[in-house]
């Protein structure tokens, strides 16, 4: 089954509309592959702007999180309904970052994962182990501990409609980046997970790789049989380096 190549950048809290100006501008000009899209997630202030310059059809904006609320007194949050009016398709939800630093659990991150497809968003759900729950070989545990309670929440079937993003925790920001091999057997080990709940689906999600990917490793990476993308921090700030990225994604 062929599934569709997604990289996708989270700028975080950094970028400016000199930024948004010359990214688009770069990346507008790249002829990508009919099932190959670029997801750019500016913060929310740019969102407005980075639209307004889009016109390859290949690349679409995304936001960084998403309310689980529809509207309310939540001070500080962006609602689907909102993200929706900025023609956002994509949103990411549980980033190891709102993990722990603002202590989202993985029952809220479900939440936000059904409140995003109910409005026809597409959430990339961010997964990841520790390096302490890495070297004591924890992974596949605590990543099934962050899968399931997703699926008890929206079904299997709905994964149909949601990218996951594999990123070791100690892998982001870090400059350390998981070999390919290790890469490709962590997302066999997501995928056969799925599979036990329904194959057909399983095969169909796009797994994307995070964690330090930058133009030296990310071709390597993407030819991995199960890995389908990148989820791009730091090197999507540097407009060369992120259009070599880009330019990797063959579809």
């Amino acid at each position: 089954m062929s599934r569709q190549t997604i990289i996708a950048a989270n700028w975080k809290m950094n970028g400016n509309l000199a930024l948004v100006e010359s990214i688009t501008s770069t990346i507008n000009s790249i002829e990508f592959a009919d099932n190959v899209k670029v997801v750019v997630c500016p913060s929310y202030p740019y969102l407005a702007a980075f639209a307004s310059k889009i016109s390859n059809d290949s690349i679409n904006l995304g936001a960084q999180n998403i309310s689980e609320y529809a509207k309310g007194a939540y001070t500080g949050e962006i609602s689907a309904d909102m993200l929706n009016e900025m023609s956002v398709g994509y949103a990411i939800v549980g980033h190891s970052e709102r993990r722990s630093i603002f202590r989202e659990t993985s029952t809220q991150i479900a939440h936000k994962v059904k409140a995003a497809l109910a409005n026809g968003i597409t959430p990339i759900l961010c997964i990841g182990e520790s390096e302490a729950e890495r070297m004591t070989e924890q992974t596949e545990t605590v990543l099934s501990a962050q899968l399931q309670p997703v699926i008890d929440e929206i079904g299997i079937e709905s994964f149909k409609n949601v990218v996951i993003a594999y990123e070791p925790v100690w892998a982001i920001g870090t400059g350390k980046t998981a070999s390919p091999e290790m890469a490709q057997e962590t997302h066999k080990f997501i995928r056969r997970f799925l599979a036990e709940q329904n194959a057909e689906i399983a095969d169909g999600v796009s797994l994307l790789y995070g964690g330090s990917v930058n133009a030296a490793t990310s071709e390597e990476l993407f030819a991995q049989p199960d890995i389908d993308g990148g989820l791009i921090g730091g090197a999507s700030l540097k407009v060369d380096e992120f259009k070599t990225i880009c330019s990797t994604s063959k579809g």
